[in-house]
């Protein structure tokens, strides 16, 4: 089942005796296991949470544990960790697990155990007979990463839940910092949410203020720099890379990356490249090629190419020690802007 369709059922307190939450988006399957501990245990309820590692204790325990009724409270809840047997190859363990036992508990769960198996991989063995039974008695949780697409409908429903307002512009800074990691991007919203208060709106100004920068986006805003012709903001933006401990060098190689990228994107858009042939080709995330896409209108071959000459100059001036790292990339910036694109 969806992600959504799980969280509102459990919403709802209709539980299901057996879970099974598989993919490696950090964000689903934690907010899953917040929502049903929530439906299942009254707040104060911690005797009767218990958690195993798959990797340590036999399935066989697990199942005995949930077969022992609970000392108090009317449900137990157990999250079981790590799997392994679910995966096409499982991983070889000090014991074995024994899953005639466990296809018989799947097959008739008692109802006063709530069991959910956690199983942070990207896939599961859907051939195996407990993949099978688990989807067939349980309920199956696919927390895979969201795919770039949908980002903005997930970003909509938080906005709502907030009850803010994000304009377009703040959109693309809020996917430039944190792409489709769904949990930072909670943790963003929810920073903003509370500066512009309720009903308030997030606007480009606000977002730039206030999300935190990673070093692969702030090089995004050097180029939006450096296209603008804004020496002084890409100035800031580097003092602000030095003050993330980013050296001089590491930076002229993400600069390096996006360049190189604009200009790989604009020779295969010449070749009449769709866009996600382009992210095929290139092996990069979804969202790289569609920032690269907007660029590479602005610039002609020839530039892309100067830029990419100038950096590789700076890039062997600052290996071989013959200027000041922070001289020298600050030196590359005003070049940069020199040879930026026209409007």
């Amino acid at each position: 089942m969806a992600y959504m369709d799980i969280l509102k059922q459990v919403k709802n307190k209709q539980i299901s005796p057996i879970y099974l939450l598989y993919g490696t988006d950090t964000y689903f399957i934690q907010n899953l296991k917040k929502h049903i501990t929530n439906a299942v245990l009254p707040d104060d309820d911690k005797e009767n949470l218990v958690m195993y590692d798959l990797e340590e204790t036999p399935i066989q325990e697990v199942i005995m544990d949930a077969e022992t009724l609970p000392f108090f409270g009317e449900r137990k809840l157990i999250f079981a960790n790590n799997p392994t047997f679910l995966k096409a190859k499982a991983d070889k363990l000090p014991f074995e697990h024994d899953l005639t036992l466990l296809q018989h508990y799947v097959e008739s769960p008692v109802d006063y155990s709530v069991m959910v198996f956690i199983a942070p991989y990207e896939k599961i063995d859907e051939r195996k007979k407990i993949s099978k039974l688990l989807k067939k008695h349980g309920v199956v949780a696919d927390c895979s990463p969201i795919k770039e697409q949908d980002v903005p409908a997930w970003i909509n429903d938080q906005a709502d839940q907030l009850n803010i307002r994000i304009s377009p512009e703040a959109y693309e800074v809020l996917e430039g910092e944190v792409a489709t990691n769904l949990y930072l991007l909670k943790n963003e919203l929810t920073k903003l949410a509370l500066y512009v208060g309720e009903g308030g709106t997030i606007t480009k100004e606000i977002a730039e203020q206030l999300v935190s920068h990673t070093a692969n986006s702030s090089s995004l805003r050097l180029v939006d720099a450096v296209m603008e012709g804004n020496i002084h903001k890409a100035i800031a933006i580097f003092h602000d890379l030095q003050k993330m401990k980013e050296e001089p060098i590491a930076l002229i190689a993400l600069l390096a990356f996006q360049f190189r990228t604009i200009y790989r994107v604009k020779l295969l858009k010449q070749k009449g490249y769709s866009s996600f042939q382009m992210q095929k080709q290139l092996g990069v995330h979804p969202y790289v090629v569609k920032i690269a896409a907007k660029r590479e209108a602005r610039f002609s071959n020839q530039t892309l190419q100067t830029i990419m000459d100038k950096l590789t100059e700076a890039d062997t001036m600052m290996k071989q020690g013959k200027m000041e790292k922070q001289l020298a990339f600050e030196l590359l910036l005003y070049e940069l802007v020199q040879v930026r694109p026209k409007p």
